[in-house]
């Protein structure tokens, strides 16, 4: 890790010193550091929305973007998404110089602002990943496994309001148990037939 990252991670140490505020989660030689800053930030009601910024510094950082993640129990999963967006467009014009104090009193000053505008999730946005490539967010698929569940009409409608949160188009399919597929034909538009020919 560079000599500025390692001052950056000192200075840090020392301004989030209250109780839980920072926290390392993990420090490697070959893929750099991962940290937790636990943070307040005016929300839309003008009420103290709670941040948990999980920031990803690669060997190569600050010549290169840090990895950000964030989690809030006040936000919805797609308005976490457009923090981390917004902070990322923000990242991009501090390249080349420790940012990640700079990147939290942004969030700080600026998150209800963040909030207000329409949602800017787009087929033209970019992903960015530790190692400082960018690529075209193009069509992906997820495969989640499950070895069982207790409650299947639960476990969908989560899904389902994950998938709705998140702009997600797709497909449930439940494998194995003919049952459900059944019972779910009309909301997973799939039948139990058509599964057994994809797998086959």
């Amino acid at each position: 890790m560079a000599e500025p990252a390692r001052e950056e991670l000192s200075a840090l140490a020392a301004i989030f010193c209250g109780p839980d505020e920072w926290k390392v989660l993990s420090r490697s030689e070959t893929d750099g550091t991962v940290f937790r800053i636990l943070t307040k930030a005016e929300g839309l009601m003008g009420a103290d929305v709670p941040l948990e910024l999980v920031f990803h510094l690669p060997l190569n950082y600050p010549s290169c973007l840090p990895g950000i993640s964030v989690h809030s129990e006040h936000l919805t999963r797609a308005q976490s998404v457009t923090v981390k967006e917004k902070l990322l467009k923000q990242a991009e014009n501090l390249l080349s110089e420790p940012m990640v104090h700079e990147l939290v009193l942004w969030i700080q000053q600026n998150l209800r602002h963040v909030l207000n505008q329409p949602d800017t999730g787009s087929g033209s946005a970019k992903c960015t990943f530790a190692t400082g490539t960018i690529v075209d967010d193009g069509p992906w698929l997820t495969l989640v496994h499950l070895d069982h569940m207790r409650a299947k009409t639960k476990y969908v409608k989560t899904v389902e309001t994950w998938a709705s949160d998140l702009k997600l188009t797709g497909r449930l399919m439940f494998m194995g148990v003919p049952d459900s597929s059944e019972n779910l034909q009309s909301r997973c538009g799939l039948k139990w037939k058509e599964m057994q020919r994809e797998n086959d």
